[in-house]
């Protein structure tokens, strides 16, 4: 992606990351700045957003972090207004602040239910309603993390797969009543993630586990966070000027996977003709 982008492309931007102290969200606050974009970072984790800044520091990125929950609209507000007051009005955000646990729905509680539809789904609808006022515009750019789970139902997963879905079409909505102010939202689905928070410490993945997952991808590889950094900027960047309301998926091809997934078309497959 360096070959693709000027070094100076984000410039004079400001982003904020919520979630952005870990995996790939931190990856995408590191990928604008270092494209040139002062950054914010917000996690509930305080010793997490001193660590995601003092490393972002360290790359010589302009950066500032805030310890706050997501679905607290008013703290995430006060967030967005301090950040706006110290690097100047906003220009790009990113909700990727998630929840999730494995449970099948007759093992989970209503408050566990509620709890993933609350941070994935109404943080953020928080997060994209506060940063309006400070947005830069036209020209801001707003981007969800948002997951396969979105449109493919997964077992153990009916919280995530009914936020997730909830974010899809908020973000849709956003981007039809926000585009004539000139904002552009759209959203990020990551597939299998190396490293990535959830596949470590929700999925903990066995050999077995991850062979089984990586013969489901039709690229046959998980992704990394540089794969999911390099859409976020593509998303902030002029070259995306005209793209608005849309779902990238940087799945590897796993939302459009069938079940056969070992199958290899590149193999001399005979189809056997029956005599009528």
């Amino acid at each position: 992606m360096s070959e693709t982008f000027a070094a100076d492309l984000l410039s004079g931007k400001v982003a904020y990351v919520a979630g952005g102290t870990r995996g790939m969200n931190l990856e995408i606050a590191r990928r604008y700045g270092k494209y040139g974009a002062k950054v914010a970072v917000m996690s509930r984790n305080e010793e997490r957003v001193e660590a995601a800044v003092a490393s972002l520091k360290a790359d010589g990125i302009e950066a500032m972090g805030f310890s706050a929950d997501a679905r607290d609209f008013d703290r995430v507000a006060e967030t967005m207004a301090q950040t706006a007051a110290a690097f100047g009005g906003l220009d790009l955000v990113v909700a990727g602040q998630a929840g999730n646990f494995y449970a099948p729905v007759l093992g989970m509680s209503t408050n566990g239910f509620k709890a993933v539809i609350d941070i994935d789904l109404v943080g953020t609808f928080n997060v994209f309603k506060a940063s309006y006022e400070h947005l830069r515009r036209p020209g801001a750019s707003l981007v969800a993390i948002t997951a396969p789970e979105a449109v493919r139902p997964l077992h153990f997963q009916a919280h995530v797969c009914a936020a997730k879905a909830g974010v899809n079409m908020l973000l849709k909505v956003l981007a039809l009543e926000w585009g004539p102010k000139g904002v552009r939202v759209n959203g990020i689905s990551p597939g299998p993630i190396e490293g990535s928070w959830g596949m470590k410490n929700v999925a903990s993945p066995t050999q077995e586990l991850v062979d089984k997952i990586t013969n489901a991808v039709p690229l046959k590889r998980w992704g990394t966070t540089n794969d999911v950094a390099d859409a976020a900027l593509f998303l902030a960047s002029p070259a995306a000027s005209y793209v608005t309301g849309t779902i990238l998926e940087v799945d590897g091809g796993v939302t459009i996977a069938s079940p056969e997934g070992n199958v290899d078309t590149g193999k001399d497959v005979r189809v056997k003709r029956s005599k009528s």
